[in-house]
């Protein structure tokens, strides 16, 4: 995945277009590529930020929303085994997840899953 460019940079083309330059002016000045200048004064417009948007994958899991429900499942039967557990989680909530994800689950301290 490439970087994003440096919001002083973002700024300085934003300001040079807004100075009554072209979008394509500003790229040539700035040696960027012309679909960035765009693209950049769309998102400008837009969103009112010249701040990059997030790159990657978003955080968390979808487990998360189902650790309560592993917890209490983990303390009600303590010698419960990851794929008695997986298949717990299947059919109270049809998320499926493979046990070796569930072991990995953070875990509150003195409960071991």
């Amino acid at each position: 995945m490439g970087r994003s460019y440096s919001n002083d940079l973002r700024e300085r083309v934003a300001g040079f277009v807004e100075a009554g330059h072209s979008r394509r002016a500003a790229a040539r000045h700035f040696g960027v590529s012309e679909s960035f200048a765009v693209k950049l004064l769309q998102r400008a417009s837009k969103l009112k930020t010249l701040h990059p948007a997030r790159q990657g994958r978003p955080t968390g899991s979808r487990l998360d929303t189902h650790g309560a429900f592993l917890v209490a499942q983990a303390e009600a039967t303590p010698d419960i085994t990851m794929p008695e557990l997986a298949a717990r989680l299947v059919a109270a909530t049809g998320v499926g997840a493979a046990p070796a994800v569930l072991s990995a689950l953070p875990v509150p301290a003195g409960l071991h899953i």
